[in-house]
């Protein structure tokens, strides 16, 4: 009888290591899948054809379901954005909060002095080349907010100072990420 029970027990112990390994194995594939799917979603949104330096496009992936955010000047690059991301395999749901900003001819002028004093500064040129550089523009009602990622804190502080610099601009906030410690 009692080999009978230990016999039981073993088989039981042994079941729910099966269990757990599974669950442990299945989280793994979610996370694997879900690293697969950020990746996916930013290639998708990089190779847009009308999103530039003035445009921030963001994104959060939870599970199979992708939710858009950030500013873009144009309705359109919302809109394919949005269908971009939805003809990836495995995408469920696409939650689209991209911010349109106003037409506004004030906010396009601060814009091309925003680039002009960015990007023509020497320090900061190399953050120029590529298809959409790093370092994103985006102006609402005069009031200038930098988005992106920069290499060191004090391209990050550079960059403020230059925007900062520009006339007619009401405030500045410094959303830059520093990729690698200086």
């Amino acid at each position: 009888m009692r080999i009978q029970a230990l016999k039981g027990f073993a088989a039981a112990a042994f079941i729910v290591m099966l269990g757990a390994s599974s669950a442990s194995a299945s989280s793994t594939a979610t996370a694997q899948y879900e690293d697969w799917l950020t990746q996916q979603v930013r290639h998708q949104l990089v190779l847009l054809p009308f999103y530039s330096v003035f445009d921030n496009l963001e994104y959060k992936v939870d599970g199979s379901e992708v939710t858009l955010l950030g500013q873009v000047r144009l309705p359109t690059l919302k809109i394919d954005a949005e269908n971009a991301v939805k003809r990836i395999e495995g995408v469920t749901k696409v939650v689209n909060d991209i911010e349109v900003l106003p037409v506004s001819p004030m906010d396009d002028q601060i814009r091309r002095a925003e680039f002009r004093a960015i990007y023509g500064e020497p320090a900061l040129q190399r953050y120029a080349f590529g298809p959409v550089p790093p370092i994103h523009i985006i102006v609402k009602g005069g009031h200038v907010t930098l988005e992106g990622v920069v290499d060191t804190q004090s391209d990050k502080e550079l960059v403020y100072i230059r925007a900062n610099g520009v006339p007619g601009v009401f405030s500045v906030t410094n959303n830059l990420r520093v990729e690698s410690g200086e």
